[in-house]
């Protein structure tokens, strides 16, 4: 099958479509035809060599696919039985989403069922790889803030891949969503996602002052942070008392200064979480939450995938190209 190698650590053109070896389901486990992956920030990191894949996944980047199941892999249980590891029972032909750790820019994959999601008939089953990367991240981050409904919660990047789903996320879990985005029109797209209660330009040099007026001097509960060291200042003093930063990337930095008087003034928190380097347990455990409580609102839909472009497989260094350049909309896919 061809799949998308990194040649050697570097820029995009390090990108290289090869043939490879097809993988074989395991017990527990389901061969899929990838009809799309997503394109996520951390296969740009672990293309520069700075962000290596778990044991026992592929080398190739792609952290979540939709697609075909092809086969089923083997079991101990009883024909018909749900597989290992979910309470699903799979067949092929069936419409599937899922997280990976790795392997997803390629023809087909070895999926976890632990961490495969049903892609209703009301989803277009390209447009479901956009989902299950930021969908299970924004459900993470919601629980390590422990966000409770009429909480006010700040998307910073409402208008990335995973801002997007997490402002559609947060609104439906009852929350008041406040979100940034970078301009006039990127502010007007976010806010004709619905979900957000107020977008702000984060570029503009009042963003504290908005963030406080918009919440009646209260500030924000919850702060989602895909920027890092460059977050920190505004962060905190956007808080309200006993609100909680949650930092799930370094867009802008990993070292920062921090004002601790400024955090305890507040008796604010500063967590961080991640995915991928998660246990397998752990992840099963995220993926089974999302599936009860998050995938119905997808199948309803009040939670939509944000495609911005959808390339070819080959053109795998190009989609990270535009990734970086700051002006994606939500999601970039992948199709073999």
């Amino acid at each position: 099958m061809r799949a998308v190698v990194i040649t050697r650590p570097g820029g995009p053109d390090v990108l290289e479509v090869h043939d490879v070896a097809e993988p074989a389901p395991g017990p527990g486990e389901l061969l899929v035809d990838v009809v799309a992956a997503g394109v996520n920030r951390a296969d740009v990191l672990q293309r520069e060599g700075h962000y290596p894949p778990p044991p026992g996944v592929p080398p190739w980047p792609g952290l979540e696919v939709a697609g075909v199941v092809r086969e089923v892999g083997p079991s101990d249980e009883p024909a018909g039985s749900p597989a290992a590891g979910s309470d699903e029972v799979w067949r092929p032909g069936d419409r599937v989403a899922a997280l990976l750790g790795g392997g997803g820019y390629a023809e087909r994959v070895v999926v976890p069922t632990a961490l495969a999601l049903r892609v209703p008939d009301s989803l277009a089953l390209p447009e479901a790889a956009a989902l299950p990367e930021a969908l299970v991240t924004a459900w993470m981050v919601l629980e390590t803030a422990d966000a409770r409904p009429g909480e006010a919660i700040l998307v910073r990047g409402g208008s990335g891949g995973v801002g997007s789903v997490a402002v559609q996320l947060a609104a439906a879990r009852g929350l008041r969503v406040l979100a940034t985005a970078g301009g006039a029109q990127r502010v007007a797209r976010v806010a004709e996602l619905g979900g957000a209660d107020v977008v702000l330009d984060h570029r503009s040099d009042d963003l504290v002052e908005q963030v406080r007026e918009a919440t009646s001097g209260r500030g924000a509960d919850v702060v989602l942070d895909v920027l890092g060291a460059g977050g920190l200042e505004e962060n905190v003093a956007v808080l309200a008392l006993d609100g909680r930063v949650v930092v799930i990337g370094l867009q802008q930095g990993r070292r920062g200064t921090l004002d601790v008087g400024e955090l305890l003034a507040r008796r604010g928190s500063l967590r961080a979480t991640t995915l991928r380097s998660r246990p397998a347990r752990d992840k099963a455990r995220l993926v089974a939450a999302v599936r009860e409580h998050a995938w119905p609102l997808v199948t309803a839909g009040r939670v939509r995938p944000v495609v911005h472009a959808t390339l070819p497989l080959d053109q795998a260094g190009r989609a990270h190209e535009l990734l970086t350049s700051g002006e994606v909309f939500g999601k970039l896919l992948l199709e073999p």
